[in-house]
């Protein structure tokens, strides 16, 4: 605990690969934190972890005094912390809509991003691609409706959507372009950002080349 006393500035124990914690990495990016960003390799975590963290989970967020280990605790707790630019909307009824989304995320996608990255392959794998294929060829068409999911302004879901579209091509799930164009230009719009591309590790700019 003495190491972590003596650091100056906010904390991140990150997974360079994972997609929670890139999510994170994300809205410090976007909000322009100063961050320690420590890139661990989940097979060999830091001891420091374990005193942090009673999960020794990655991500963790370390600010002073105060531990996190959920991301989107942590992504809600960076936006209260860093108001600008807001990452949620303003309004409770926009607000709850935004937290329902990423809900649904949490349940529907990133099961099958997890079985798929995390998994030990096989026919579970595959499944989970079909399935996480079929979803995202069903939702393509609403991403021409706004600039950002399902918003006019960039917001905590997109920091959610956004580092499982960049694994697509690692996860080995290739869409129609055709079909999925309005898909492709919200991608191409995300990527673009400087906050997007500040957020990546060397892991993620490896998983497309």
């Amino acid at each position: 605990m003495g190491v972590v006393t003596k650091r100056s500035s906010m904390t991140f124990f990150s997974d360079g690969g994972d997609h929670y914690s890139h999510r994170v990495r994300i809205v410090l990016a976007e909000k322009g934190v100063t961050v320690d960003v420590l890139d661990i390799n989940p097979d060999d975590k830091p001891d420091e972890l374990a005193d942090l963290n009673p999960y020794n989970s990655l991500p963790t967020l370390l600010d002073r005094d105060l531990v996190l280990y959920e991301s989107k605790v942590m992504m809600e707790y960076l936006d209260e912390r860093f108001p600008h630019p807001p990452l949620l909307p303003v309004y409770p009824v926009a607000r709850a809509q935004s937290r329902l989304w990423m809900y649904r995320l949490e349940n529907e996608w990133c099961p099958l991003v997890d079985e798929i990255t995390k998994g030990a392959g096989g026919k579970k794998a595959d499944k989970a691609r079909k399935e996480l294929r079929e979803s995202l060829l069903g939702v393509a068409p609403i991403f021409q409706e706004c600039t950002y999911f399902m918003s006019d302004e960039f917001s905590l879901v997109d920091c959610c959507v956004a580092p499982i579209l960049w694994r697509l091509d690692h996860m080995g799930i290739e869409l129609p372009e055709k079909q999925c164009q309005p898909l492709f230009d919200y991608m191409t719009r995300i990527f673009a950002r400087d906050g997007f591309q500040a957020s990546l590790s060397e892991q993620e700019n490896d998983m497309r080349g």
